[in-house]
């Protein structure tokens, strides 16, 4: 979440107006995230989010991530839900950019993650995984090879600025991917469905030492069930220092196979899918550093963090390396 586009008093006011919940209190921008432009909004009747999406965000995905939600909170999955307009449409537009109110879900992202924040995480996203398996609308993930690959493209000029050697170790990284990846160029692809591409800590929230929701689904798409794994091994699973905590590791793999059990060829991709998350992430965090407009209210996150741990992913081996066996996730 961030700022990047500001809303006048008069433009909320007359966007408010559309809406049956009330009267509105306050409206402050939220500064955590990258993406779009997003305030905590307090009316007469509760605490919403407002989000005006920017232009990374394609408009014409919107219906679907907005239809993901309420088939997601429908099956069970507590998360954000679309707020309609007296004329029962959510999607609309403020300040020049598509605008959504969603529901407000409480609890607090975990600023410290504990081993038991790990285990709770794999439980929930294999019952996401499951909830969305008869979601029917694909959505391409716009952030697999190809958009790595205009990435690099795009970063190539900056990327050694921010770390001498950069831009040959992204063009490396990524052709070894492309020679790599499941379902690519006739090699045997992994099981597939609905992911949620961005299930970073500030993404989900606990109350009471237990898991009370999922937020941020503005990357969800059609792709490998334990790609989104990977995600999160990278996301939730590293300490401050770079080293891998091994007991985190395990919690997340094992919970998650508990609810739905990983396939051999998942759990043999697991290093390799990895080493793509990471590099993803790099690529955006990196593109980022090099494009984010002077004064938005939004905190640059290092790219080079996920530098170190694509490092370590280029060297495992196995799931030893993560603190595991085969069968634990089978």
């Amino acid at each position: 979440m961030a700022v990047y586009t500001e809303v006048t008093d008069e433009e909320l006011r007359a966007f408010i107006a559309d809406y049956a919940i009330g009267e509105v209190i306050s409206c402050k921008g939220i500064a955590e995230g990258v993406e779009n432009s997003n305030y905590l909004l307090v009316t007469t009747e509760g605490p919403y989010i407002l989000t005006l999406y920017e232009k990374r965000v394609n408009p014409a995905d919107l219906p679907f991530f907005l239809g993901l939600m309420r088939h997601l909170a429908d099956r069970g999955i507590t998360c954000p839900l679309p707020v309609a307009a007296r004329d029962g449409e959510a999607l609309r537009v403020l300040a020049g950019r598509p605008a959504v109110i969603v529901t407000f879900l409480t609890g607090m992202w975990p600023r410290r993650i504990l081993p038991e924040h790990c285990a709770a995480l794999g439980a929930a996203l294999a019952r996401l995984h499951l909830a969305g398996a008869d979601y029917a609308v694909p959505r391409r993930n716009s952030l697999s090879l190809e958009g790595w690959q205009a990435l690099v493209t795009a970063t190539a000029d900056g990327a050694d600025g921010v770390k001498p050697g950069l831009k040959d170790i992204l063009a490396d990284e990524l052709a070894a991917l492309s020679a790599l990846w499941p379902g690519r160029d006739g090699r045997p692809g992994l099981p597939q469905g609905i992911i949620h591409a961005d299930l970073f800590p500030d993404n989900v929230f606990f109350r009471n030492g237990a898991l009370s929701g999922l937020i941020d689904f503005y990357f969800a798409c059609s792709d490998m069930l334990a790609y989104d794994l990977a995600i999160c091994l990278n996301a939730w699973c590293f300490e401050p220092d770079g080293a891998l905590n091994v007991t985190k590791s395990r919690l997340l793999l094992v919970n998650y196979a508990k609810v739905r059990p990983l396939t051999a060829a998942e759990v043999a991709a697991l290093p390799l899918l990895a080493r793509g998350s990471a590099l993803r992430f790099l690529l955006t965090r990196l593109y980022d550093w090099l494009n984010t407009p002077p004064g938005a209210l939004v905190k640059r996150k290092d790219p080079l963090e996920y530098l170190h741990k694509l490092r370590f992913h280029q060297q495992a081996r196995s799931l030893a390396d993560y603190g595991l066996a085969p069968e634990d996730l089978t």
